[in-house]
């Protein structure tokens, strides 16, 4: 399992619809292009504007496929057009990949 910890650094006042747009269109449509969101967070100091996420996928040739897909669905880019109208909600975005140990199991 290849484990992607994303993380968006948000515009300034833009967090919450942010989370709306998560809330109401991304995580569907990453389940349809078959990306598990394990958990999402933000950052405790609110001034830092981050947002943080996991997604779950078999190996990176599954992750670039289905990133792919994502971004080339047609309702993605009509949520991401009408929903960044007064401008991106990012300025940035980072992705650190991981895998499990074999020291630890979840028990």
């Amino acid at each position: 399992m290849l484990y992607e910890l994303r993380i968006y650094h948000v515009n300034p006042g833009k967090m919450q619809v942010l989370h709306e747009r998560f809330r109401d269109h991304a995580i569907d449509l990453f389940l349809k292009h078959g990306m598990k969101i394990t958990h999402y967070w933000e950052d405790i100091n609110e001034s830092n504007n981050r947002l943080y996420y996991v997604v779950e996928h078999d190996n990176m040739e599954t992750r670039n496929q289905n990133y792919e897909r994502f971004r080339n669905d047609p309702e993605w880019i009509e949520v991401k057009r009408i929903s960044e109208m007064d401008g991106p909600y990012l300025n940035n975005q980072e992705s650190i990949f991981m895998k499990d140990t074999s020291f630890f199991q979840n028990k």
